[in-house]
């Protein structure tokens, strides 16, 4: 098989990166990965030369570029069929997708006012009402997701999919800025943070 070369940012800070690797670490297949620092003055001439968009994370297999999180998530699951990286049934796998995209299409005051920061010490802040809105809407859907269809395990649809990669950085927010949470979405969230893959991602965000 044609090597999978992940191009990620930094890990601690980029939210979007963890998305897909996560995706790719929990799918069993091989990959290597090149991460650009985002805290370097040449960081967007880093990024063009890997990625036409300027942005990451992206994935190279072959001659073949895809530049957007959810896209590379869609391929891998595409490519990792002895893994399943959506729910198997047809309702629970089109709820699956409508909350990955509800989370990759917003909560933008939630992005704001809590940027993704790995090595930050917790710490309680003072979080401004529309990202409070965002906080509400997606531990309620997160209620709404175990309830129907977390029976199998202790994730969104049960057993792991691409998303609770989707909100794997939402979890590491909610942590870091002493959220209050209802007992379902803390969970969730420990859920999240038990995971092997998640714990080796923070693990190197941390180290580097």
């Amino acid at each position: 098989m044609t090597k999978l070369i992940l191009v990620i940012g930094t890990k601690r800070l980029s939210a979007w990166s963890m998305r897909a690797w996560l995706a790719l670490r929990q799918s069993g297949l091989s990959f290597d990965e090149i991460v650009v620092d985002f805290e370097a003055p040449d960081r967007r001439a880093r990024i063009l030369a890997h990625s036409p968009s300027g942005r990451v994370p992206m994935l190279k297999v072959g001659d073949l570029k895809i530049w957007e999180s959810l896209a590379i998530c869609e391929y891998v699951a595409e490519i990792a069929r002895d893994v399943p990286l959506w729910p198997e049934d047809p309702a629970a796998r089109a709820v699956a997708r409508a909350v990955a995209n509800e989370m990759h299409a917003g909560f933008l005051d939630l992005r704001k006012a809590l940027p993704v920061n790995l090595a930050k010490a917790p710490a309680v802040v003072e979080v401004p009402a529309p990202a409070m809105e965002n906080v509400a809407r997606i531990t309620q859907s997160w209620n709404d997701c175990r309830a129907a269809y977390g029976a199998g395990g202790p994730f969104l649809f049960g057993r792991w999919s691409i998303a609770d990669a989707m909100y794997a950085p939402v979890a590491t927010r909610l942590r870091t800025y002493g959220m209050p949470l209802d007992a379902v979405s803390a969970a969730y969230v420990d859920a999240t943070y038990a995971l092997p893959a998640m714990q080796e991602y923070i693990a190197d965000a941390k180290a580097n």
